[in-house]
């Protein structure tokens, strides 16, 4: 058997056997098995894996040796000898002890569901920000794996599990990489203090913000592109951006507001990939509204809308002024899905990304959401600050002079005048 059959310059494919672990301890915590299995193999063939087959086992708990059962092993060796497998991919992330006796076991290189991910987050980060997380998220799940990566890391070319650090950084002992990791967060905490200043000098200036959140591959950059002209990569495939990107997006009455795109979320993210991309994934904490982009195809729709659902829950962005954005509408008529397509209503609103029709509905959406009521304020005529406050605060639709006062009809936005109009209260008529 070939020691690889993938190499980054040759463009031949590792081939690769998924193996899944199905206990009542993942069941209940894990989310759904066959949503995470069906990703898994999304995520090998996004890394250029070729997947020639998939292998389950139910079993009440992990195997501490083995992760799967002595005889699983078994069947597994037997199967990736039959099919000329290179590597076994586990669902599940693995122990480093785990990984060298499985390695031992069956002489295939050994990968897990977060290690994957990890190597396509690296190929796909651009920004220094992204590059010092990705880098910061493999040292901390590496390190104490250190020990069980001894075949991996003496297999030569390129593959997953190769980039990033590379093989250099990970034969350091664990003083150097700890090393490595301190000096990495030194760095990404002052891209965050630099972030944060950002938000505070967009707070001042009254600037709106609307994050766009999704499942990956939802359709996110493609909507922000299609919204705002953005030059950003758009391929159907999972993380095809990774690095946050915002532009100005003009609403119908000329209000301009900025549109970020975030990281895609996915059942199961990494704790470490997670706790790396904080910084990035406050962006949603800031933000004035969140569109919630659902790819309305997915046969695995509902569950994927939990997930997101789960992970705003998590980062503390579950009370946010929210709009369920549910994308793909061609795609759902011309597949003749078996689910029903929401109606557009109350915050809930069905499109496509490339329709106009659909873009200037969203776009009013949007200023609907972000638009609180029409207030009336009957302010002193001499008080130029408080009539100053009033234009601040949203859109003056209407404008009556009289002898002493002055009558102000505004369309109040919901953030200007939270950060702004407090001092109006007493002159609402």
């Amino acid at each position: 058997m070939s020691e690889r059959t993938f190499d980054t310059n040759t463009g031949f494919k590792e081939k690769a056997i998924l193996i899944t672990l199905v206990t009542s301890d993942n069941k209940r915590t894990g989310g759904d098995p066959e949503l995470s299995l069906q990703e898994l193999e999304q995520l090998a063939e996004t890394a250029g894996v070729e997947v020639l087959t998939t292998i389950r086992q139910n079993k009440d708990t992990a195997d501490s040796r083995w992760f799967i059962g002595k005889g699983k092993v078994q069947e597994v060796k037997a199967v990736a000898e039959e099919l000329g497998a290179t590597t076994a991919i586990f669902d599940q992330e693995l122990s480093g002890a785990q990984v060298r006796n499985l390695e031992e076991s069956l002489d295939l290189k050994i990968v897990d569901r977060t290690q994957l991910i990890l190597d396509i987050f690296a190929g796909r980060a651009k920004t220094r920000e992204g590059i010092i997380q990705v880098e910061l998220a493999q040292l901390s799940y590496l390190l104490p794996r250190l020990s069980g990566h001894g075949k991996n890391l003496s297999r030569l070319g390129g593959g997953i599990g190769t980039r990033g650090p590379g093989e250099s950084k990970l034969e350091m002992d664990r003083r150097h990489i700890r090393g490595r990791i301190a000096d990495l967060k030194a760095q990404l905490e002052e891209v965050v203090r630099h972030r944060k200043l950002h938000r505070e000098r967009r707070k001042k200036a009254g600037v709106t913000q609307v994050a766009l959140v999704g499942y990956t591959n939802a359709g996110k950059s493609t909507l922000l592109r299609e919204l705002t002209e953005a030059d950003v990569f758009v391929e159907n495939q999972l993380f095809a951006t990774l690095d946050p990107t915002s532009r100005t997006l003009e609403l119908p009455n000329g209000r301009e507001v900025i549109l970020t795109d975030t990281v895609g979320f996915i059942q199961n993210l990494p704790h470490d990939l997670v706790a790396a991309f904080r910084a990035t994934l406050e962006e949603v904490n800031e933000a004035d509204l969140v569109l919630h982009i659902i790819d309305s195809n997915s046969p695995m729709r509902d569950e994927q809308i939990a997930v997101v659902d789960r992970i705003l829950e998590e980062l503390g962005s579950a009370g946010k002024p929210q709009i369920r954005v549910y994308n793909k509408k061609d795609l759902f008529l011309a597949n003749n899905s078996i689910h029903a397509l929401p109606r557009t209503a109350g915050d809930n609103i069905v499109i496509s990304a490339y329709e106009t029709e659909d873009l200037t509905l969203l776009r009013q959406s949007i200023q609907d959401k972000l638009t609180g009521d029409t207030l009336v304020f009957v302010v002193p005529a001499d008080r130029g600050d408080l009539i100053a406050l009033a234009y601040r605060s949203g859109e003056v639709v209407e404008q009556e002079v009289g002898e002493d006062s002055l009558s102000l009809t505004v369309q109040v936005s919901r953030q200007q005048y939270a950060l702004h109009g407090q001092p109006l209260n007493e002159y609402v008529k």
